[in-house]
C-alpha cells in the first residue's frame, strides 16, 4: 500500500516538472501558479527573479468570502477574474500560466478563461 502512495506522489511530481520546464519566465512576465485542493482553488502570482509573491486569490479569500465559493467551475472563473483585477492594479498585463501539473481542462481552464476575459495575456 505504501508503494502505491509513493508512486502516486512521484507521478504528480513528474507532472509538475514536465509542465514547469517549458515556462519562459521574465521580469515583465511573472508566473501565475494554480493549486487545487479537494475543497478550494488557489492562485498565486510570483516574481521568480525577486522571489516574491505579487498577489494571491483563493476561494476562501476575504474579498470573495461573501460569494461562498467552492471548488466548482463557476468559482474558478470568478477567481480568475479577481486575480486579473489585482494584476491590472499592479500594472501587469502578461503572465506565464503554470498549471502545476494539472490538466488544462475543467477548473484550470475556467480560471484561465476568466483571467483572459479581464484582459490578461498568457
Amino acid at each position: 500500500m505504501i508503494d502505491v502512495v509513493k508512486s502516486k506522489i512521484k507521478k504528480g511530481e513528474k507532472a509538475k516538472l514536465r509542465s514547469k520546464k517549458n515556462l519562459k519566465v521574465a521580469s515583465d512576465r511573472p508566473r501565475m501558479v494554480v493549486f487545487r485542493s479537494n475543497k478550494y482553488i488557489y492562485v498565486q502570482v510570483m516574481d521568480d527573479l525577486n522571489h516574491k509573491v505579487l498577489c494571491s486569490v483563493s476561494s476562501i479569500s476575504k474579498e470573495l468570502k461573501d460569494q461562498k465559493l467552492g471548488k466548482n467551475i463557476q468559482s474558478a472563473s470568478v477567481i480568475g477574474k479577481e486575480v486579473a483585477k489585482k494584476l491590472k492594479a499592479l500594472n501587469i498585463g502578461q503572465v506565464v500560466f503554470d498549471r502545476n501539473g494539472y490538466r488544462y481542462h475543467g477548473k484550470v481552464k475556467a480560471l484561465a478563461d476568466g483571467c483572459r476575459a479581464e484582459g490578461i495575456n498568457f
